[in-house]
């Protein structure tokens, strides 16, 4: 295999890979709600109901999990949700360029022929099959 040097961006983009950040999965909802108590103008004006409630939403061994939060953690958890989003998009980044390193090694090398590169099929082999019948005992 060759030994060529990663290119310098593929480099750059595993050290910030590397840089540990807080960040997580999941979404972030905000929410008001209705209560049942009779008399509260929530039940009629949409703009006198109860909130904002704040919940954290994410897949857990393909389960939901949800937790409610309050407004200040709610902002921190938009901050590390939008890290996370950003984490993926290098991560992909990066299989994009290791991709098209590993690309520029095949590049390299010798191909197969024509010849070789064709399809042969499959040869099965013949074999005398015993006979299925229980033998009498």
């Amino acid at each position: 295999m060759d030994n060529i040097m990663p290119p310098a961006q593929l480099r750059q983009l595993a050290a910030e890979l590397a840089e540990p950040k807080p960040m997580r999965r999941g979404s972030l909802s905000q929410r008001t709600v209705k209560c049942s108590k009779p008399g509260c103008p929530c039940a009629q004006d949409r703009k006198a109901r109860h909130g904002p409630y704040y919940s954290l939403t994410r897949a857990v061994r393909g389960k939901t999990r949800s937790r409610f939060l309050t407004p200040e953690q709610a902002t921190v958890a938009r901050q590390q949700i939008e890290a996370g989003h950003a984490f993926r998009t290098k991560l992909e980044g990066y299989w994009e360029g290791c991709e098209d390193w590993a690309d520029c090694q095949l590049e390299g090398t010798p191909t197969a022929s024509a010849g070789e590169a064709e399809k042969k099929g499959f040869k099965p082999t013949s074999r005398t099959k015993s006979s299925r019948k229980s033998k009498p005992s």
